[in-house]
C-alpha cells in the first residue's frame, strides 16, 4: 500500500478513537462481522474494560455466528452479553414489509440499550460503515431515533479500509464474506415464518459446506435463488455441485433451485422496491 494511504488511514483510526475515548464507556452491538469485529477490538483497545460486547441473538442470527462472537469474546478477554431475542414477537416483523429492518432494529436496539445501561454503559456503538450510506437501510433510522452511535462512519471509514485495517491488526475477520441477517433474503411482503428461515440457513450451510464463501440464498415462496459471485457461477453450476445442491435444497422443502445469472449483490432485494 503506499505510503500516503497508509497515513490516510492512520489518521481515520486515530480519529476512531478519539471519538470512542470521548464515550467514556461503549456497549458494542457484536454479531461477528467484519465491521462490528473491527469496531470492538478499537474499543477494547481505547478503553479497555470499558468497551463490552453486545450480541443480539434472534431467530435470524444463526448458531454458527453466535459462536464465532462468543469465541472471538473470549479470546480477546471481552466483557459479552447476548440477548435473546425472539422477533416473531414483533408487530410487523412476520409480515415484512420494505420496513421491516426499522422495525425490527427499533425493538431490539432498545432491549440491548437496557442491558448496556444494566452494565453501566454510556453509549452503544454499531458498526454501520460509510459504504452503507449508499444503500436503502432504513435500520439507519432506528439507530438514529435511539441515539446510538455508528462511529465508523463518524471517521469516514469504508469497508475496504476497515478491512486493511483489521488484517494489520491480525482479526480474524479482515477477510471474512459479507453476510446480513437471514430476514434480508426474502422479498418484501412475503410472510417470514420460522420454518423458511431455518430452511434458508440449511441451505448456505451447506454451501459453505461445499467450499463457497461469498452467496446469498434468497427465498421466493418455496424458490431458492442463489446468487454468487461472477467468478464463482461456472463453479456452482458445474454437473456434479449442482446436482449436490439441487438434491439437497429439495429435502430442506424447496420445490424449485435457481442460478442468479446476475451474480451476488448485497441488498439486491431492494432492487423491487422502486418497482
Amino acid at each position: 500500500m503506499p505510503e500516503t494511504d497508509n497515513i490516510i488511514l492512520e489518521k481515520k483510526y486515530r480519529k476512531l478513537q478519539d471519538i470512542l475515548h470521548s464515550l467514556g464507556s461503549v456497549a458494542v452491538a457484536f454479531s461477528g462481522g467484519v465491521d462490528s469485529t473491527f469496531l470492538l477490538k478499537a474499543a477494547q483497545e481505547t478503553l479497555g474494560d470499558k468497551a463490552m460486547a453486545i450480541t443480539a441473538c434472534p431467530c435470524s442470527f444463526t448458531d454458527r455466528e453466535l459462536k464465532e462472537t462468543e469465541d472471538f469474546c473470549q479470546d480477546n478477554h471481552i466483557c459479552q452479553e447476548v440477548c435473546r431475542i425472539n422477533e416473531f414477537d414483533i408487530p410487523g416483523f412476520r409480515q415484512n414489509p420494505p420496513d421491516r429492518c426499522y422495525i425490527c432494529k427499533k425493538a431490539i436496539f432498545t432491549k440491548l440499550w437496557e442491558a448496556a445501561k444494566a452494565h453501566n454503559m454510556n453509549m452503544i456503538a454499531e458498526g454501520s460503515n460509510m459504504d452503507d450510506l449508499g444503500d436503502y437501510r432504513p435500520g439507519k433510522r432506528a439507530i438514529q431515533e435511539l441515539g446510538v452511535r455508528s462511529p465508523l462512519q463518524e471517521a469516514g471509514l469504508y469497508k475496504e479500509e476497515i478491512r486493511e485495517l483489521s488484517k494489520h491488526m491480525n482479526l480474524p475477520t479482515w477477510n471474512k464474506p459479507s453476510f446480513a441477517c437471514l430476514a434480508s433474503r426474502f422479498v418484501y411482503g412475503e410472510t417470514i415464518t420460522e420454518e423458511k428461515l431455518h430452511m434458508v440457513d440449511q441451505a448456505e450451510q451447506f454451501l459453505i459446506d461445499l467450499g463457497f464463501h461469498q452467496f446469498r440464498v434468497r427465498i421466493h415462496g418455496t424458490m431458492a435463488r442463489i446468487e454468487v459471485p461472477e467468478e464463482d457461477i461456472l463453479k456452482i453450476a458445474d454437473n456434479e455441485t449442482r446436482t449436490k445442491i439441487t438434491e439437497k435444497f429439495c429435502t430442506l422443502g424447496f420445490s424449485y433451485v435457481t442460478l442468479d445469472l446476475q451474480g451476488f449483490r448485497s441488498g439486491s432485494m431492494n432492487e423491487t422496491l422502486g418497482k
